[in-house]
């Protein structure tokens, strides 16, 4: 190797799809690692409000839930797990399923169900929260 030529450590397959190390594994290891740690006193407090809700009717439901400190807190955990879960699945389809077309599929129904799971129980809690 003379003159200006640099060596490049990309293998063939990394420098067809343009990914590096550092393009977005980096990140999603940063928020797996993030979610983890928000998760643990989010889920404390979600059990602890799981718990006052046993036994209580819709009414006196609604009115816990209602309240901002119990949204805000419920809103974070659903927010946080469902981010949790995704980057989970992400890293297991990506991880175990060798064909492309199998693994795009699947990541594209992990989205899906991500978003579908996390804005159902964002309205639910919202809807409690307003009273509508």
């Amino acid at each position: 190797m003379s003159g200006g030529a640099s060596k490049n450590f990309r293998t063939p397959l990394g420098l067809v799809r343009g990914r590096g190390a550092a393009k977005s594994g980096t990140e999603d290891f940063w928020l797996q690692r993030v979610t983890s740690v928000a998760g643990i006193p989010l889920t404390i407090m979600a059990i602890v409000i799981g718990m006052l809700l046993l036994g209580r009717n819709q009414a006196a439901v609604a009115q816990i839930i209602g309240s901002p400190f119990v949204a805000v807190i419920m809103l974070g955990f659903i927010i946080c797990t469902v981010l949790h879960m995704k980057i989970g699945v992400q890293e297991i389809i990506v991880d175990y399923v060798p064909d492309e077309s199998m693994k795009l599929t699947l990541l594209l129904a992990n989205t899906f169900y991500c978003w579908a799971v996390g804005l159902i129980c964002v309205y639910a809690i919202l809807k409690m929260s307003f009273g509508v």
